[in-house]
């Protein structure tokens, strides 16, 4: 599978610099040897913006590989069931 809306390759990419963003700001905190709460609370923050990017993602690759699924046989079917479970399995 690729991406080829724009709009949503372009909200994929806007969201990994603003994770690319907060991963400087948390190497920064630690640099300054700012508090662990704080840390761990922007660290918190990444995990569910890289979260969110996961669930777009997802969304889109359903979007493309289960668009008429009626019309697959039925072993192109197991393999994307397959593929999708394995996908999932693999996500925290």
């Amino acid at each position: 599978m690729q991406l080829t809306d724009n709009q949503a390759k372009d909200k994929l990419i806007n969201r990994l610099h603003r994770i690319e963003g907060q991963v400087r700001g948390v190497q920064s905190m630690i640099s300054d040897e700012r508090n662990c709460r704080d840390i761990l609370q922007q660290l918190s923050a990444i995990r569910s913006a890289v979260q969110g990017v996961s669930l777009l993602l997802l969304e889109d690759y359903m979007s493309d590989c289960f668009v008429n699924l009626e019309e697959k046989s039925p072993q192109e079917r197991d393999e994307l069931l397959k593929d999708l479970i394995q996908i999932l399995g693999k996500t925290p």
